[in-house]
């Protein structure tokens, strides 16, 4: 087949693979798991084939591949359902697919037994498909179609567990917060594609290149409103902590390889649109900023295991912001594969770490020793893990995050065409940023492996499928990045190699933070020791399976839970001092969110219903009251007796004529 043809089949087979899934969920439920594996791998596959047929893609020789057919005319800018795959659209597309597979593969151990697998496994390959439309897609209204899909199937995948109010919260919030982005996003591409005359992101380019874009800086501002909102940037990033009370494979897919990863390719592939506004790239350089290091803070503050994960999921995608805003795509693209394979890793032993721990919290896990006995495949790969997010050299993270602050030093000293203040914020914030992350890697790991206290508690062996796919994905997490100078060719040919001084720099800040980190757990787990064990407050747990469930009944039961807040072995409390309960609630962002826009919107609400209930009600029943009175007395009129009436007749005839006397002598 033509490398075309594959590539159409990409994105159709998972497609295909959830709508069989739903049709027959209920009546064969025997074909599920296969009908949510196997498309999905085959996906995966073909994508590597069109991977390795492309060569890299215009950096590695060869032209992108273009293929369009026009849907329907639409006047004068028409639509086209139209491919665009170049390098980062190839590797971007093996990424999704490979973790959509061990997602898949995982999900049928961690939801055995759950009567809603059906649904879930179809919205989750329905999920892959659109983000592997956004990855080929050569057109913006059908780059789109998949960018709203992805905001659907994610309310529904959230919210998994609807029976607890977190999870209808959490699916709730994340589509409002998500949509609120995509307003003025969809105003942006008409913006876009009227100065462009198409939809084509060819043509786009071409006309950006040319200059012909009229508003670039209000163009590419309304475009980051719908990024920030999708890849949860500051300030529009809170709903993504909160989505982790939907599945944890679920995380693991939207962490790693979908819905955040959409928002930073998008920016990729239209780079030169908003590189045409110097203003732009400060705006989201400043964001990255902020982000990275309010999340980082954030993570370190955190008592849920997944909530630390994914406030780190956010600061990570700052780092490729912050790539981006320094005008350097193959880094951000680069850091954006690293990350999804051991952000995905990461997720899915979490998981593991949750079902042996019989809970999400830290505070309870440092609590008991033992676990890494329970659980050694999540302990190995996860550490695999951890030490690639803390950018350790040799793991996949090092090489990624490197290339970042390569790219923000190029920019800082004039090296580049990025604008130098853009440069220097990124820099600096990625260099807070790599001490912090070290700091909160360190410290999961740590609480979550090196607790003290009663033996943890063994709720069995994990599923073959889950443990297998920990070291599937433990692999690129370990080599990934060595492969570098091979992997330029997918990147434009732009060399990712480090240099002297940012490895030096960005090294040496995430060994300070694990020393320093190391040191605090080492002092507060000696005074935790001369601390009271026991139960001082219930932990509310966010991950309501049923096999979950009965762990975290047994676990509280016997060992009672905590609360970070009372956790004298929690050295984020030392590290953080008086920062720390303002970092633990997002440095109350959704307070003021919930005062500035939830308050008024609450409060209109609430006029609308009194104007309705006591205005337009009041003339309503008005109305009909004097209707019914009026109906009233015509009724006592209507006796049935014939004198009555002749009388009244009379009665009328005789004051009719005394008044048309009375007129005519008066006139």
């Amino acid at each position: 087949m033509t490398t075309t043809t594959l590539a159409v089949l990409v994105p159709v087979l998972p497609f295909l693979g959830a709508v069989a899934g739903l049709l027959l969920g209920r009546t064969a439920p025997g074909f599920v798991r296969p009908l949510a594996i196997l498309p999905t791998l085959a996906a995966a596959a073909l994508a590597v084939t069109v991977a390795v047929r492309q060569g890299g893609g215009a950096g590695g020789g060869k032209a992108p591949l273009d293929a369009a057919t026009q849907l329907t005319p639409t006047g004068s800018v028409p639509i086209d359902l139209a491919l665009h795959i170049d390098g980062f659209a190839a590797v971007v597309a093996v990424l999704v697919g490979v973790v959509a597979s061990c997602v898949q593969i995982y999900s049928t151990g961690y939801l055995r037994g759950d009567a809603r697998y059906p649904s879930y496994a179809a919205l989750v390959s329905l999920f892959t498909s659109a983000m592997l439309l956004v990855v080929y897609s050569g057109d913006l209204m059908v780059l789109l179609v998949g960018w709203e899909i992805m905001g659907i199937c994610s309310y529904f995948l959230v919210g998994h567990y609807w029976e607890t109010p977190e999870a209808r919260a959490a699916s709730l919030k994340a589509f409002l917060v998500t949509k609120l982005g995509d307003v003025p996003f969809l105003i942006g591409l008409f913006a876009l594609a009227t100065d462009a005359g198409t939809f084509r992101i060819t043509g786009i380019l071409k006309t950006t290149a040319e200059g012909g874009l009229d508003h670039p800086t209000l163009v590419a501002l309304l475009l980051l409103a719908g990024v920030a909102g999708k890849s949860a940037q500051f300030p529009l990033h809170t709903w993504l902590p909160d989505a982790m009370a939907g599945p944890t494979p679920v995380s693991a897919l939207i962490h790693a390889a979908t819905m955040v990863a959409a928002g930073i390719y998008f920016i990729a592939r239209l780079l030169p649109v908003f590189a045409a506004s110097e203003a732009a790239l400060v705006v989201l350089a400043v964001m990255a900023a902020v982000t990275m290091v309010g999340s980082a803070l954030a993570a370190l503050a955190q008592d849920d295991i997944k909530r630390v994960l994914a406030y780190s999921t956010i600061g990570q995608l700052g780092y490729m912001s912050g790539a981006l805003a320094v005008g350097d795509r193959s880094a951000a693209v680069f850091h954006l594969v690293s990350h999804g394979a051991f952000k995905a890793l990461l997720f899915l032993g979490a998981g593991v770490v949750i079902h042996a721990a019989g809970t999400n919290s830290l505070a309870t896990m440092s609590r008991m020793r033992g676990l890494p006995r329970r659980i050694p495949d999540a302990y190995w790969t996860m550490t695999v893990a951890l030490l690639a997010l803390a950018a350790i050299p040799p793991f996949a993270g090092f090489f990624s995050k490197e290339s970042v602050l390569v790219a923000a030093e190029h920019a800082a000293l004039d090296e580049s065409a990025a604008p130098g203040a853009a440069g220097w914020t990124v820099l600096a914030a990625g260099l807070l940023t790599a001490l912090l992350t070290a700091a909160y890697a360190t410290r999961l790991w740590l609480l979550a492996f090196r607790g003290h206290g009663a033996e943890a508690p063994d709720h069995g062996r994990q599923p073959v499928s889950m443990s297998a796919v920990l070291w599937v994905l433990a692999l690129p997490s370990l080599g990934f990045g060595l492969t570098v100078g091979y992997l330029a060719q997918w990147f434009d040919g732009h060399s990712l190699a480090p240099n002297l001084t940012t490895s030096v720099l960005g090294t040496g800040a995430g060994l300070v933070g694990g020393l320093v980190t190391y040191g605090c757990w080492r002092h507060t787990t000696a005074l935790a020791a001369r601390t009271p064990m026991g139960a001082v407050t219930a932990h509310p747990h966010t991950e309501p399976a049923l096999t979950e469930a009965e762990a975290i009944e047994t676990h509280t039961a016997t060992y009672g839970s905590i609360s970070a807040a009372d956790d004298p072995a929690d050295p984020g409390r030392l590290l953080l001092g008086p920062l720390h309960r303002h970092a633990a609630s997002g440095f109350h962002l959704d307070a003021v969110y919930h005062r500035l826009f939830v308050r008024p919107v609450l409060a209109a609400a609430e006029l609308v219903r009194f104007l309705d209930r006591e205005v337009v009600d009041t003339y309503v029943r008005g109305a009909g009251t004097g209707t019914r009175w009026l109906g009233a007395a015509v009724r006592r009129c209507q006796t049935g007796n014939v004198q009555t009436y002749l009388s009244a007749l009379l009665a009328g005839s005789v004051v009719l004529a005394i008044a048309a006397v009375l007129v005519a002598a008066g006139a």
